[in-house]
């Protein structure tokens, strides 16, 4: 197929992968910031430790779903 170096065909995929999970977490804490009825930002700038972990789990399911 191609006769690239197996380190750097890896090097790409790994490169890939990650710039593909940035983006859907991205995309998903969008996506969750629509869905609830108040700020994130808003909320994590008071403190709100609760909203916190909640975020910290969307990103820990995200993860482990990609």
């Amino acid at each position: 197929m191609t006769d690239l170096d197996p380190l750097f065909l890896n090097i790409i995929y790994v490169a890939t992968g990650g710039i593909m999970v940035l983006f859907f977490m991205w995309m998903g804490c969008k996506l969750f910031s629509h869905i609830v009825n108040f700020s994130i930002p808003d909320k994590l700038a008071e403190g709100n430790i609760a909203v916190g972990i909640m975020i910290a789990g969307m990103f820990i399911g995200i993860g482990t779903a990609l």
